[in-house]
């Protein structure tokens, strides 16, 4: 089944935003805000149904075409609209009987890849900040399994490149900030507010376990984190899936700061713990069990971890790996942190195509620098260079792949810096194929 193709497509996130009524003096300029729903008056129990129409009369004339939708909130500066979104949603928020009330912050992510970056720290400082001194109810504490048992109020934020229409594709100008709090006891959505940044602003650089991480796929536990900041509204129900995998992301999140801080051995321990829970088959444990263990030295038990990133990749029918190539070559860097575990990680993705008994269509992609024709010709020879290594591991894969190329048109930052802070952008994916003739 072996072939060379060119093939585009693209995705597109759609954010349902419902406006409340909120009085002008309490909204910070640039924040579009949701309130808790106020009780609507019912309609009185002795009221009759309308009149049927008269025989012959005209029909009713067709309900006017719904408003257009509001325009999106005003490109702020990074510090002004985190402040406004934060101020929003805390003023909003119904008043807890509780003297002072338990707030986490579940770490803010990009709202395509799921990673955690330099820029949405800082916006988690700055929001504890302004916590402790205009909102002394709340006392803000880190996400652990310890304080979860509190069920306190949860603060949940994505952080997202979009274009002029809000969307996640062609040229980003802006990033969207969405900001949601959470009570764990009515098990709702309480408050929102979103806003947008001037997108020089900010600095998408990964943190050391995102930026580390070797593969990157849709992980259901980040989608249900993103949905239920983007999709929701105030008054939503929390959407399960994202209530159930809370004791394994308070773990998780405790792990990334210790692999962060350099203490490999604990954020091992805390990696294995998350994975025994409930909602521990997800990426984010998986990938931190590889790279705690290349840390540590244990190269086997590492080469282990990485099958296991593979398999779940295959399930999840999508493995994006960061293959880190030369620029505007088809040859791999050889000085990267990663460089040195090439030979591995397509040794285990070779492997575990056959004994899945895959076929695999191996695309390539670039950032959206250069010209848009160049960039689909490199994208196709970078998905045939891996193809060819894969094929060269394992013979039985030779008539079992195909390289396509798509340029930059699947981007997922899409900033095209062409640094750490984009490096998925530059990605070679790998997915199953079916039927497999």
């Amino acid at each position: 089944m072996s072939g060379k193709t060119v093939s585009s497509s693209g995705c597109e996130t759609l954010v349902v935003i419902v406006l409340g009524a909120l009085a002008a003096a309490c909204v910070p300029q640039g924040a579009v805000v949701e309130k808790s729903p106020q009780g609507a008056t019912p309609a009185s129990a002795s009221s009759a149904p309308p009149a049927a129409p008269p025989a012959g009369a005209a029909a009713t004339p067709a309900p006017p075409p719904p408003p257009p939708p509001p325009p999106p909130p005003p490109i702020l500066p990074l510090d002004q609209a985190v402040g406004n979104a934060a101020r929003a949603v805390f003023t909003n928020a119904p008043v807890s009987d509780a003297a002072v009330t338990a707030v986490v912050i579940d770490p803010l992510i990009d709202g395509m890849t799921g990673y955690a970056s330099r820029t949405t720290q800082s916006i988690q400082d700055q929001i504890s900040v302004i916590v402790k001194k205009d909102f002394p109810k709340y006392a803000v504490q880190r996400i652990t399994p310890e304080s979860l048992k509190q069920n306190p109020r949860v603060l949940i934020g994505t952080f997202t490149a979009v274009n002029e229409q809000m969307k996640t594709t062609g040229e980003r100008e802006a990033y969207r900030f969405c900001l949601v709090l959470i009570d764990l006891k009515s098990g709702k959505v309480i408050a929102k507010s979103v806003v947008r940044v001037r997108i020089e602003d900010a600095d998408a650089t990964p943190t050391a376990a995102f930026g580390d991480s070797p593969v990157w796929t849709d992980d259901p536990s980040v989608q249900a984190y993103i949905a239920t900041c983007q999709g929701s509204k105030v008054g939503d129900p929390i959407k399960p899936e994202y209530f159930e995998a809370l004791l394994a992301a308070a773990l998780v999140s405790e792990a990334d700061d210790a692999y962060n801080e350099g203490r490999y051995a604990e954020a091992l321990d805390l990696f294995t713990t998350a994975r025994k829970t409930p909602a521990g088959d997800q990426l984010r444990v998986y990938n931190g069990l590889y790279l705690s263990l290349t840390k540590l030295g244990r190269a086997d038990q590492a080469s282990a971890a990485f099958r296991d990133l593979v398999d779940y990749g295959l399930r999840k029918k999508r493995l994006a790996v960061k293959f880190l190539f030369r620029p505007g070559s088809v040859r791999f860097i050889t000085d990267s942190k990663f460089s040195n575990s090439y030979s591995m990680w397509l040794q285990q993705i070779a492997a575990q195509a056959v004994a899945s008994q895959a076929c695999l269509q191996v695309t390539g992609h670039t950032s959206p620098t250069g010209p848009a024709a160049m960039n689909d010709s490199l994208s196709l020879l970078r998905a045939e260079y891996v193809q060819s290594r894969l094929e060269g591991d394992e013979p039985p894969l030779k008539k079992r792949t195909v390289a396509t190329g798509v340029g930059s048109r699947e981007n997922l930052i899409g900033t095209g810096r062409d640094d750490a802070s984009d490096m998925l952008d530059r990605r070679v994916e790998l997915k199953p194929i079916e039927p497999c003739s």
